[in-house]
């Protein structure tokens, strides 16, 4: 059953917390009830009760002592299943890791949060150890989209019980990794906003890997000042630094290659016309090829995908173990292509990756950011990819395949929706940065949710 405080922003929730009006106790409680109550319990994999519920008490004492932490006391936050838990094994999504030993202390980024008093209620579902776009998982289920109206349709992933825990109402924000759009994927796919940070930005002790070169973190949430308000605490810092900037100041380049190939009609449309919303907003913008994300995909294809090859790393053990039967067969199938990959070819991958980053930065004018659809379809149908191998791989290529090119080039990105395609179902406009520009990102991406959202 629905709350009365469900589907509410951080920022709407830290206003009612921080004048009285609610309290984090009764919150939490309202959180626990919403969860268990609602009809897909696919969603959460681990409740922390006693938990949330000290932490939800501490910070209702220090609020009522004058003692707030600041705008995030009080406020429930989800965790995927990557983030080491105190007391609990970090399964990643698969059964494997059922019986792994506990974790002795939070993650950095789970103490960060708990120290700008966040209450910590669960960790949610995901893709199996984080490889995949789409988000099945054949061993916990499969989270439904809450936007779908005709049959159920895919989360996302690899993030799925994040992005949907937060499009369901049932948490305002959930945290999630992103290695090739595993943050911005689902967000898309289910109407929300999600930020991923450039890589480095927030410590990653006590998050599981899948490819260290590639992987970040980032916030699935429901506006852009929530997700400001989050990595100023993941980072440990009091105040932001991002200021709200003008649509006049935007310089946006909509990148004429890749992102646009095959793209359904619906999703091509609702970008267009937020375009054209931001164009009329005083927003300048250009189009611009970028042969050098062909050249991406080329390298993949010639020396195999640098995630690939460290997933392989990660799991090699696992998958020569007794209990590799226990894998979803698709994950692991993937993770074994690394293998395929040799020393030299992943030299060359290194290579070339910091050519490739050097081309873009010289390819943009100071101040330029892209902006693109997130994805080139909508969520699709489950069913279908349940039992079809070749439909699966087709469909998870196509899906991560916008999102990868800023993960490659070593950026950070936010998708915000911005229209509905096919069946009425959500569709993202991402905006990318070059490496280390989060600031100016994330000041742009809130110029132009107030257009988007108007």
């Amino acid at each position: 059953m629905a709350t009365s405080n469900a589907g509410r922003s951080v920022s709407t929730l830290s206003v009612l917390i921080q004048s009285g009006a609610l309290d984090p106790v009764a919150l939490v409680e309202e959180t626990f009830a919403a969860i268990q109550a609602f009809d897909d319990q696919t969603i959460f994999l681990n409740l922390l009760k006693d938990r949330a519920l000290a932490e939800a008490q501490a910070s209702a004492k220090r609020i009522g002592d004058g003692r707030s932490r600041g705008a995030l006391d009080g406020i429930p936050v989800a965790w995927k299943d990557l983030f080491d838990i105190e007391g609990l094994a970090t399964t990643a999504g698969s059964k494997v890791l059922a019986h792994a030993t506990p974790a002795e202390r939070d993650a950095d980024v789970v103490a960060a949060l708990a120290a700008a008093g966040m209450v910590s209620v669960g960790r949610v579902n995901m893709s199996e150890f984080a490889f995949s776009g789409l988000g099945i998982n054949p061993h916990y289920g499969t989270p439904r989209n809450p936007a779908s109206g005709d049959g159920a349709r895919l989360p996302g992933g690899s993030s799925s019980g994040s992005a949907v825990a937060v499009a369901a109402g049932l948490v305002p924000v959930s945290i999630g990794t992103d290695t090739g759009g595993s943050v911005r994927i689902p967000a898309a796919f289910n109407g929300i906003v999600g930020y991923k940070a450039t890589r480095g930005r927030y410590s990653m002790r006590g998050v599981f890997p899948l490819a260290k070169s590639h992987d970040s973190l980032g916030p699935l949430c429901r506006t852009v000042s929530d997700a400001i308000l989050i990595d100023t605490a993941m980072r440990g810092a009091i105040t932001a630094d991002v200021r709200r900037g003008a649509l006049s100041d935007l310089s946006l380049v909509v990148p004429e290659t890749i992102v646009f190939d095959g793209a359904e009609p619906g999703v091509v449309a609702a970008f267009e016309a937020a375009l054209a919303r931001l164009g009329r907003g005083g927003a300048r913008i250009r189009r611009q090829a970028f042969p050098l994300f062909s050249e991406l995909f080329d390298l993949a294809a010639r020396h195999g995908p640098m995630v690939s090859a460290e997933a392989f790393a990660v799991h090699k053990d696992r998958l020569a173990g007794p209990h590799v039967g226990e894998m979803d067969p698709r994950v692991a199938a993937r993770a074994r292509l690394g293998e395929k990959t040799t020393t030299s070819d992943y030299l060359a991958l290194l290579e070339a990756r910091e050519r490739l980053i050097a081309a873009f930065a010289a390819s943009l004018a100071p101040g330029d950011l892209l902006v693109a659809p997130t994805l080139p379809h909508v969520a699709p149908l489950t069913e279908p990819l349940l039992g079809d191998d070749d439909l699966f791989i087709k469909t998870n290529a196509k899906t991560l395949r916008n999102t990868l090119i800023n993960n490659f080039l070593d950026g950070c990105g936010v998708s915000l929706p911005c229209g509905t395609g096919d069946a009425g179902m959500p569709v993202g406009l991402l905006l990318s940065g070059q490496r280390n520009e989060d600031e100016r990102l994330l000041s742009a991406a809130l110029a132009a949710e107030a257009v988007l959202q108007g």
